[in-house]
């Protein structure tokens, strides 16, 4: 065959590089958002933040002296040579710069955005405010336990082996290595006995908290049963028979066969639970560092005289500005130089940081707008949606729906959700109609947690107590939408 050139028409989609930073921003969270954006803050000269969190500190300048910084000057107003005129956008048409609010329900265009709504936060000037707050050092449970040491042992040899023994334990305060293995890898010239790691062992054990030392759950705890004050002989012994014969019988919560086993009536059965309930199986949990994360939501709900409105949460927005100082030498310039295009990139960014919280507002009201009854009346009243809804009601694609509503929460009076939340599949309905998985996650809890603990429902009956309620929900449903909510089964509900 014969090469030839030939021309065509043809149309095709192109992401530019503007579209996918859109679309970057887009899916990520509030904190990946900030991340990329100090990445981007340091990149790029051009671009600053208006909430710079170094605002209201103290800071060492050239000559020395110690100036507090105000947050409602710039650093493009700070920096030498700058005039009251390098303040200002360097020209009318680029006035919006710096990203903005959408106050209250869904932002409709660009000419809504300003930062310049957004309340700025200030610091009192009392030093009691100003004074900066200091974490205070959390004991860890090795050094609760070596304070104990250094004050009952005074050998400096047994102290060794105390402090060997409390570098073995693990966060629950449990020691799951045996001492066997903890006496092999001593040396054999220290001419340390077995019987000596036995009796470091037995003083740890002695020590707060109890139950730690302890080698398994049942022995944590029977030495915490042990050291409770004011228990009657006969319930000590009962309870004490239990952790350490049959625990798995009272894990299963099988009174009968305990019943039987102990040779006792269900009276005294229930005194020695009460006594093993008030033990604490993770005694080492108690000096945990783990600290929790908190999420700060993205969109708030608040009720107004319209109904449910959504407004923009303004602690997670960043606010930017192009440097004014560096836009006017580069208008003076007239546009030559390095720099042009980072000014670019920079209204790129602050235009699709615009577009990110429009959208994610847009979304969140939609949301609302057809769950109204569950912000009135709870999870019971959630109703079926899925994405394609909320996408044709906004001309969007599916796919960006699903961006916007991964990782961005909302804070409702019910609680915070993520917008994922608010979608679900459907169960039919004896009347023809659709009831949601969430309202039907509602109803099983609410369920069960009115039933009686001495005969809890099965799923089979809770499935019952749902079709009676016109819900045709199978058994196995039941228990997928139980496990999701972490309920244990019914053998593992009932008590005495």
């Amino acid at each position: 065959m014969k090469q030839t050139l030939q021309l065509r028409i043809s149309q095709h989609l192109a992401l530019t590089p503007q579209l996918q930073q859109s679309i970057r921003l887009l899916q990520l969270s509030t904190l990946e958002l900030h991340q990329e954006l100090e990445q981007i803050l340091s990149d790029n000269p051009l671009l600053e933040r208006v909430d710079d969190p170094l605002d209201h500190s103290v800071r060492l300048l050239a000559d020395g002296a110690i100036t507090p910084v105000n947050g409602a000057n710039g650093s493009s107003s700070e920096a030498p040579g700058a005039d009251a005129s390098a303040a200002s956008p360097p020209d009318g048409g680029e006035g919006g710069f710096e990203g903005g609010d959408a106050g209250e329900g869904a932002a409709t265009g660009d000419s809504d955005w300003s930062f310049d709504d957004v309340a700025r936060t200030s610091k009192a000037p009392e030093d009691d405010d100003a004074r900066p707050q200091l974490e205070a050092h959390e004991t860890t449970l090795r050094e609760h336990l070596l304070e104990q040491m250094r004050v009952t042992v005074r050998e400096q040899r047994d102290r060794a082996l105390v402090e060997l023994i409390i570098d073995a334990l693990n966060d629950n305060g449990y020691l799951e290595e045996p001492l066997e293995d903890i006496h092999a890898r001593l040396p054999e010239e220290l001419g340390i006995e077995l019987e000596e790691l036995a009796i470091a062992l037995k003083l740890v054990q002695s020590f707060e908290p109890a139950g730690v030392g302890a080698r398994n759950a049942s022995e944590c705890l029977s030495i915490q049963i042990r050291r409770f004050p004011k228990i009657p002989l006969v319930t000590r012994r009962r309870a004490l028979e239990i952790v350490e014969n049959h625990l798995a019988l009272f894990a299963q919560r099988d009174f009968n066969k305990l019943k039987k086993a102990l040779d006792c009536d269900e009276e005294d059965l229930r005194e020695a639970q009460q006594v093993i309930r008030s033990c604490n199986p993770h005694p080492g949990a108690l000096f945990a560092s783990d600290t929790s994360d908190y999420v700060v939501p993205d969109v708030i709900v608040k009720k107004s005289k319209n109904g449910w409105q959504v407004v923009l949460n303004h602690d997670v927005m960043p606010r930017l500005r192009v440097n004014a100082l560096y836009a006017n030498i580069l208008k003076q310039s007239k546009g030559e130089g390095s720099l042009t295009s980072q000014l670019q990139e920079a209204k790129w960014l602050i235009k699709n940081m615009r577009q990110r919280f429009d959208t994610i507002l847009r979304v969140a009201q939609a949301i609302v707008d057809r769950q109204r009854n569950f912000f009135s009346h709870g999870a019971v009243a959630m109703r079926p949606l899925v994405l394609r809804e909320i996408a044709d009601t906004l001309g969007l694609h599916e796919s960006t729906i699903s961006r916007v509503t991964t990782q961005k929460y909302m804070l409702t009076p019910h609680g915070m959700f993520e917008l994922k939340y608010f979608f679900g599949s459907h169960v039919a309905t004896e009347a023809g109609g659709e009831a949601s998985s969430t309202a039907i996650r509602a109803l099983i809890k609410q369920l069960i947690g009115a039933e009686d603990p001495k005969n809890p429902f099965s799923d089979s009956k809770i499935a019952d107590m749902l079709g009676e309620q016109g819900m045709v929900v199978a058994r196995r449903t039941v228990a997928k939408y139980r496990e999701a909510l972490k309920i244990p089964p019914v053998n593992l509900r009932k008590s005495l």
